[in-house]
Parts: structure tokens; C-alpha cells; sequence
């Protein structure tokens, strides 16, 4: 494995680039562009790289199915870390094209939710054509496959291109998630500010069956911070779950939550447990009565009263 290679989402000129670019030890790193999320995790698989960052879930579109699916199959992984990174897009175009020569545009499909309003009001005509990446579309648009390409405006430069309008999008504050991702070891330490994610399998399909998953989280405390289906390919109407919630492996209401979601269904793919991007300490909110690590020490000290006949 190459300690000092990390892969990500390419090719050069992503959000995805730029947000690996905000950890500190990408300055130290050699930054290995890959043409696929399966292609950048394949690439820790394999020992060719120490990790890669991937997009998992944006604040309009959802989560990043790519990455969701790679990340509950093939060869386990584990989430170290997350970056939140805020998104507006630019329409780059080649030199001296105008707004009203655009025919055609492309990007990440994940871009066109984030952009339709604009479009519809602005290149009402324009035929849309998704692209590998947002980068990868600029870079078609270089090559005259197509006119214009919602991008970051920094990738403007890498492909000889102009942003013909900067700061586009239809949500105020939109932002994109990415992970950090490596193989399994101990997870990061545990901050106070945490956050846990983990694929969970249904044993059958039965009323009441999810309502049973969520239970587990609910009966301890646990906050669900995101849970989404995804098909397992086995046939119609068989599904996995990602879940992530608040809180780190080693707080006792997530432990025994993962406990009993591990005693009543058939698989669950622990991701990881990792540090909450952009929360601070002080902005977490309290635990609620009889779920803090105190509260179950004790609540195990006193069964062990009972079964010896000190209560």
C-alpha cells in the first residue's frame, strides 16, 4: 500500500478535488485523479492507494447511490473522516461562445437538480447530457462534444475554459458530503461530536420489519441523522438500508444499538465511526435522560446486583 497516495473522484477540477484539498495531509499527499467512485475505492482495495474521498449524500439530490453501493458491497472499507463542502456551479464555455450559442450542457447528473430552475429560465432549449463528473464534462466541453458545462468556476482554467456565468444554483446553501475512506482498522477516536454508519440487511419482509430496525436506535437514544434504501439486486422489493447516526462506536447507546441490530438481522457492514464535520463540541445537543455512558454503567452494575442477590 502507498501511505502516501489518496485517490478521488476525477478528473482534475471536481468538488471532489477541491474538497480533498481542504484536509491537511492532502498537502502532503500524492492526489490521484480515478475516472469512477467504484475506480477510486478499487484503487484502497487493492493497496494502490491509503485512501480516497468520494461524494456520499448532497443537501438537494440526496445520497450519491455510486458511493452507497460500493460502500455495502465488494470488499469491506471504513469511513475515517467527512468534509462538507458548499456547491454553486459556473456554465463554463470555450472562449468567445455566448449564452445564446448554448445548445447543448453537461455535468454530474447529481448537478442538474441543482441547476433545472436556472436552466429552464435561462437555456430553456439547452439538451442536457450527464457526464462521469462535473470535471469530466468540462473537459468534453474543451473538446467541442458539447457547448457548456456546470462546473466548479476553479476548473476553468485546467481545461482553457470561461465561466459565462459564475454562482448558479437553485438552493441557497447547498452543499455536498464527501468521505474520507480507507480499509478497516480502529476507528477514529472519539470526539463528542460524532457521527456512525453502518449498512443494515432485512431478515424478511414482514409488517413492522423497518419500524423493528429503528427501534433499536429509538429504544437507546440513538438520533438517526440519515437512512436511506438501496436494492440488493436479489430481486423486487429486497433492500438494504445505510443509516448513519450520532455518536461513536464506543458510546454504550450506539455499542448496544448496533448490538441489537447485529442480533436480530442477518448482515450489518459497519463503515465506520468519525468525527462530525463542521460541529462543534458546544453545538451538540444534549443527551437525553438515561442514555449517557454513566446512565448504562449503572443500569449494569445494578442487574449484576440482581443476579448475585445485592439489589
Amino acid at each position: 500500500m502507498s501511505p502516501s497516495r489518496y485517490t478521488y473522484l476525477g478528473p482534475e477540477g471536481t468538488f471532489t478535488e477541491a474538497a480533498l484539498r481542504t484536509l491537511p495531509e492532502a498537502a502532503t499527499r500524492e492526489l490521484i485523479p480515478m475516472v469512477s467512485v467504484p475506480a477510486t475505492l478499487d484503487a484502497v482495495r487493492s493497496g494502490e492507494a491509503a485512501a480516497a474521498l468520494v461524494p456520499i449524500e448532497n443537501s438537494v439530490e440526496g445520497g450519491v447511490t455510486a458511493t452507497l453501493d460500493e460502500l455495502a458491497t465488494g470488499e469491506p472499507l471504513m469511513i475515517y473522516r467527512e468534509v462538507l463542502l458548499p456547491i454553486a456551479f459556473a456554465l463554463l464555455v470555450r472562449p468567445g461562445v455566448q449564452l445564446s450559442d448554448v445548445k447543448t450542457v453537461t455535468g454530474h447528473p447529481v448537478a442538474q437538480p441543482q441547476v433545472r430552475k436556472w436552466l429552464a429560465e435561462h437555456l430553456p432549449e439547452a439538451v442536457w447530457e450527464s457526464a462521469a463528473s462535473n470535471a469530466d464534462g468540462a473537459r468534453l466541453v474543451q473538446e467541442g462534444r458539447y457547448d457548456a458545462a456546470f462546473a466548479g468556476e476553479f476548473a476553468a482554467p485546467t481545461y482553457g475554459l470561461v465561466p459565462l456565468v459564475s454562482d448558479i444554483h437553485d438552493a441557497q446553501n447547498a452543499q455536498t458530503r464527501f468521505v474520507l475512506v480507507g480499509r478497516p482498522a480502529r476507528p477514529a477516536s472519539r470526539t463528542g461530536a460524532d457521527k456512525t454508519s453502518v449498512v443494515i440487511w432485512l431478515g424478511d419482509d414482514h409488517p413492522g420489519a423497518l419500524l423493528e430496525l429503528l427501534q433499536e436506535y429509538a429504544a437507546r437514544g440513538v438520533n438517526m441523522m440519515r437512512i436511506e434504501s438501496r436494492p440488493t439486486g436479489e430481486g423486487i422489493g429486497r433492500y438494504c438500508f445505510s443509516v448513519d447516526c450520532e455518536g461513536h462506536i464506543t458510546d454504550r447507546r450506539v455499542a448496544e444499538a448496533l448490538m441489537g441490530l447485529k442480533r436480530t438481522c442477518p448482515k450489518v457492514r459497519f463503515l465506520g465511526s468519525y468525527p462530525r464535520a463542521g460541529v462543534d463540541l458546544a453545538d451538540v445537543a444534549e443527551l437525553r435522560n438515561g442514555t449517557t455512558d454513566a446512565e448504562f454503567a449503572a443500569a449494569t452494575d445494578w442487574l449484576a446486583r440482581c443476579q448475585d442477590g445485592r439489589a
